[in-house]
Formats: structure tokens, C-alpha cells, sequence
């Protein structure tokens, strides 16, 4: 304090002795030491605090793969608060509440969950203020997260506290609904820095005045994990996860000649319980026409969705394997040894595309969430890699298209149609690539002294990086 009081003058002198004689040091410091990154708060403290809030499992990947880079790069000791799932607390969270009481997709779906989300929001808030963090950072999720973030930075307004620094990983799809980008100006109010997975979402977002970087998708990180020695940034790169479909098949005991389909039916109890009966239904009517025909699972790591799941298993008349969403490699070695999939949209059709797996996309809602969606929604796609490739690449079935009869047909094309197999692998690896950060990119020039050459050139790392360098706007 006394070498700050010896170099200040005039203005900032006064500040700074009125700040020590109200005990308020630390606030004081941040409003006049002008904008400082949240290293630099954390170097002071000697540890980082971060609040980090993740509302599904596909949220809870992203912000585990995030708390691990910063675990690697920050050069203070992290310390962490916030909501998240099984994969955030295997990297040290201890989440405040259970996920899934935030995970609810819809609109008419949400109503009866409203009650339990408004009380979780305030605890939220209290806990987040206790805490104390250098920053919040929230995951997807934009319903809640910015709900969050507002009420937090107007509740912080009021109190004698150090407001934190406001991050949200994953942009909201602005480009996807009407007056979407007309929205976007309210978010600097309360949001300090957005990470992008989509390389189109930056010049957008600073336009309208955000501070925005491209990270990459971090589900090309399954990638590197399997090819440590890729470069993130050779263009184009093999963006592919091998498997093992013989030793999936043999460990399982299911013989060569067998065809064997991956059902995807969501992450949300609410997808799951609509979506899975119309795949399954689906498959029934095409098991006389596929030899031996057997279903492979993948279970998101959701405990409502679990239990769902493992009760039903055994009642089902079709043979089926469910597959722990935590076992990534027996995952891939699934998608390597089916035909084809039946995907609910999501992250879910980009692990596909990484196995090289053609796929049908579908989706329902409740009636009325469909009407609204129609009304609003300015894409011709619902699944990522077709409004990527602006063309109808991954066929999708959605709404009242989405039922048995209509997806036997088009499974039934996908297995057997070699032309349509291979536009879709085709696809895959330019859709991925588009997906990659690039070393060129310009706005990582300021994260040289955490980012480090070669196969840590990654999505998590970038993000981590960009999260130690923002700054309060």
C-alpha cells in the first residue's frame, strides 16, 4: 500500500488513502489501477477463485476440460466454487447443488420447474457472493447463466463487494432466431468476455460491443487425446477418434454379421423420455430387415437420465448395451462398430462425425414448443454440421417428420446406400476443421505466455488462456 500511495498523485492519491480508511483496499485498487486481468488479481491473492456454473452434461465436459487447463496454465493455485456434474467434480468441484435441477430444455417443459430453478438461482447468488470470486465463469446454459449473471452484477452493485469478472463459454445462437443479434447489446451489462466455439460468432458479437474470442470446439479434443502429436492449427488436419469395433463386438459377444445401431436419445431427462420410445419403436419396425439387430446406448451423465435408462433396459425386446457416459474410449469403440445412429441433436452429432459414423438427426417438443420454434427461428437446420455446410448434409427428421415410420426409412438408407455414407464422411472432416483454432489468429497473440507450442495448442487451453487475460469491462 505504501509504495502505491508513494507513486500515486492528485486524484488517485485520495482514492486510494479513502479506500485503506474504510477498509476497502482491494476494491479500491481495481477501480483505479485501471482494468487488470484476472491473473493478475489472483497472482495478488495468491490463489484463484473461480465460480463456475455448468447446467448439463454436455456444460460439465466443457467446464471440466476448462478447469483442468486451468489447473495447468494459471500460475496461482485455483480454488473453486459453483454447480456442475461428475466431471467437474473429478477436477476438484464440489458442486453447490445437483446439475440436473438445472437441466430442463423447452419452454412450456419448463414451467413446472420453475419454482425449484427461482430457488437455486438466489442460492446461487449468496454462494457465488460468499465466495468472493476473481471471476464467474458459466457454461452454456443461457436461460439460466445470464438470468445468473445479471442478477449477480446488479446484486454486487449494492453490496460492499468486489464485483467478480463475468465469463460465459459457449455464445448464445444469436444467428439461429429472429431478432436474435437485437438482444445482444443488453449482454455487456453483465457478461465482461464470451468464448466462442463457432469461428462466425466474434466479428458479431464485437460489433455489438462484446469482448468475444474463437476458442475452438472442445470436442475436438477427443481428437487430440487419441492423436497427441496433432497440431490444433495444421490446416487441415485428421480430426478423427479411432475405435475398436471387432474388440466392442467381441467383448460383448456380438458376432461379425450383426448389425449393431447407436441411439443417442439426449442428455435431458425431458429429450430422453420423448425421444428414446420413437428410436426404439423405430428400430422394431426394421429389426426383420437387419440381421441380428442390436442397440448401442451411450448414457449421458445426467442421474435422472441414468436411472431412466437402466430401468428400462432389461424390458426392451431388442438386445441393448448401455454404455457409462465417463467411458469415452468404449464410446468411440461403439460408433466404430455400428452401422449408423439415431442422434437428438446436439454435441452428440459431432462425437459421431469424429468416429466417422453416418447418422439421422431428429427432434420433438411439446406442441406448442414446436409452433414457437417454427415462428422464431431463422435456420433451414437444426444439427450444427448442415447449417455449417448450409446444406442438408446429416438428414434430419424434426417435429411431426420425427416418428417410426418416417426414420426407418431413412435409417434404412443410411446402412445400405454407400453414396450417402460417404457424403457424410466427406463432410465430416471439412465440418471439424472449420471447428479448429488457428495459431494465426490474432487475438491469441496476447496468451503467448500461457500457450505452449504443438498438441497443448488446444480448445481448453485457448479458453483457459483467455480466461486468465480478461479483464473487467
Amino acid at each position: 500500500m505504501e509504495k502505491l500511495l508513494s507513486a500515486a498523485t492528485g486524484f488517485k492519491r485520495r482514492l486510494l488513502l479513502l479506500a485503506a480508511k474504510n477498509g476497502h483496499y482491494r476494491r479500491s485498487l481495481s477501480s483505479c489501477n485501471g482494468r487488470r486481468r484476472v491473473v493478475d488479481m489472483a497472482m495478488e491473492d495468491k490463489e484463484l477463485r473461480l465460480f463456475v456454473v455448468a447446467g448439463e452434461p454436455s456444460g460439465d465436459a466443457i467446464a471440466a476440460r476448462l478447469i483442468s487447463s486451468l489447473h495447468r496454465l494459471s500460475p496461482s493455485p485455483l480454488r473453486l466454487a459453483g454447480v456442475g456434474g461428475p466431471m467437474m467434480k473429478s477436477v476438484g468441484l464440489n458442486s453447490l447443488f445437483r446439475m440436473e435441477d438445472l437441466a430442463v430444455m423447452g419452454l412450456l417443459e419448463l414451467l413446472p420447474h420453475l419454482s425449484k430453478i427461482r430457488m437455486r438461482l438466489q442460492q446461487a447468488i449468496e454462494a457465488a457472493i460468499q465466495f468472493q470470486p476473481h471471476a464467474v465463469i458459466t457454461v452454456d446454459a443461457k436461460g439460466f447463466s445470464f438470468r445468473f449473471l445479471k442478477l449477480l452484477r446488479d446484486k454486487c452493485s449494492l453490496e460492499p463487494c468486489q464485483s467478480p469478472i463475468h465469463i460465459h463459454y459457449v455464445a448464445p445462437s444469436f444467428w439461429a432466431w429472429k431478432g436474435g443479434e437485437s438482444r445482444l447489446k443488453a449482454l455487456s451489462g453483465y457478461v465482461d468476455h464470451l468464448l466462442c466455439i463457432l469461428p462466425f460468432e466474434v466479428d458479431v458479437l464485437r460489433a455489438h460491443g462484446l469482448d468475444a474470442t474463437f476458442v475452438g470446439h472442445p470436442i475436438l479434443e477427443d481428437a487430440l487425446n487419441f492423436h497427441p502429436d496433432n497440431e490444433a492449427d495444421a490446416q487441415p488436419i485428421q480430426v478423427k477418434v479411432p475405435g475398436n469395433g471387432a474388440y466392442f463386438r467381441q467383448k460383448h459377444g456380438i458376432s461379425p454379421g450383426a448389425t449393431i445401431v447407436t441411439v443417442i436419445p439426449g442428455s435431458r431427462e425431458q429429450e430422453v423420455t420423448r425421444m428414446l420410445p420413437i428410436y426404439m419403436n423405430t428400430l422394431e419396425l426394421l429389426k426383420d430387415s437387419l440381421p441380428s439387430l442390436t442397440v448401442v446406448i451411450p448414457v449421458a451423465s445426467n442421474l435422472h437420465v441414468q436411472s431412466y435408462l437402466y430401468k428400462l433396459a432389461p424390458s426392451r425386446t431388442l438386445p441393448t448395451i448401455l454404455i457409462p457416459g465417463e467411458s469415452v474410449a468404449e464410446k468411440y469403440d461403439a460408433f466404430h462398430a455400428s452401422s449408423a445412429a439415431l442422434c437428438t441433436s446436439g454435441t452428440a452429432v459431432l462425437e459421431l462425425q469424429l468416429a466417422r459414423l453416418p447418422c439421422i438427426v431428429a427432434y420433438r417438443a411439446h406442441l406448442l414448443t414446436e409452433w414457437i420454434i417454427r415462428l422464431k427461428t431463422k435456420m433451414h437446420f437444426i444439427s450444427l454440421p448442415n447449417i455449417l455446410m448450409d446444406s442438408q448434409i446429416i438428414p434430419e427428421a424434426l417435429f411431426s417428420s420425427c416418428n417410426p415410420m418416417e426414420l426407418s426409412m431413412l435409417l434404412s438408407q443410411i446402412i445400405h446406400d454407400d453414396g450417402i455414407r460417404k457424403q457424410q464422411i466427406v463432410s465430416a472432416d471439412k465440418v471439424l476443421n472449420l471447428l479448429c483454432p488457428s495459431k494465426e489468429n490474432p487475438s491469441y497473440s496476447n496468451y503467448k505466455q500461457f500457450l505452449s507450442a504443438g498438441s497443448d495448442f488446444c480448445p481448453s487451453n485457448i479458453a483457459a488462456s483467455a480466461v486468465l487475460c480478461s479483464e473487467r469491462r
